[in-house]
């Protein structure tokens, strides 16, 4: 943990002013970021993608329902896995809440996975989650993304994850993409992330960092080794 100095609140006082300013600094560039990120050039898809749904066979297109934009959560759970990953599942307890909010900004928060259908409605159920979840199974989706590995992939130690910056020795890696469907239905593919890149997305984290501990992860590779399932807590 780390050792701080205790002092009287004036003191205090001046050291927080002091990190608020460095906070409104911060705030200034991610505002500025995000509006370099919306500006990134876009891919236009033309591969015809399947998914199996609750609805049954879907298309990319019907993803999107009656929205323009869609956010894709590519949650770690293979096809031979019978349940999904941690720290996915650390990532998936926030997105109930925030779908319908999305969806009154035209987004649609959808979760895909190469898991069969079965397996994902039946984990799903087990976690309690509500949010939409799409089986991959059979496609290309998630090797196109950067998501999935071949056993050569995987077994190469050659960089493949995060836009080929990492090598990731599992058939699975979390990630987040983001499409744009225009007026006339052709869907765009806008922008993606990987690895730290998706800390943004996990509200639990952001709490951490504004504790005393932080996230008190240690060193890698023990960083996420706390992360349970959350019905697998011991208490």
């Amino acid at each position: 943990m780390n050792k701080q100095a205790t002092v009287s609140r004036e003191q205090w006082l001046q050291a927080r002013k002091a990190l608020m300013q460095q906070e409104k600094e911060f705030t200034q560039q991610r505002e500025q970021l995000a509006a370099q990120r919306r500006q990134l050039p876009r891919v236009k898809i033309d591969k015809d993608y399947r998914f199996q749904g609750d609805e049954g066979e879907l298309s990319l297109a019907d993803l999107f329902q009656d929205k323009s934009q869609l956010v894709i959560y590519h949650f770690m759970f293979g096809p031979e896995w019978e349940e999904g990953c941690p720290s996915c599942s650390f990532w998936a307890d926030n997105y109930d809440g925030t779908a319908i909010h999305l969806a009154h900004r035209d987004v649609r928060l959808a979760v895909v996975s190469r898991g069969p259908l079965d397996r994902l409605q039946a984990y799903k159920e087990r976690m309690g989650w509500r949010f939409d979840w799409y089986s991959s199974l059979g496609s290309d989706f998630n090797f196109d993304f950067g998501v999935s590995f071949s056993d050569a992939q995987q077994q190469s130690g050659e960089p493949n994850y995060n836009f080929g910056t990492i090598p990731f020795a599992m058939e699975e890696g979390p990630g987040f993409s983001v499409f744009q469907k225009d007026e006339e239905g052709s869907i765009y593919h806008t922008y993606s992330t990987y690895a730290r890149g998706l800390d943004i997305f996990n509200s639990a984290y952001h709490i951490m960092d504004m504790t005393p501990k932080g996230r008190d992860e240690g060193e890698l590779p023990f960083t996420m080794a706390w992360v349970r399932r959350h019905d697998q807590y011991e208490d």
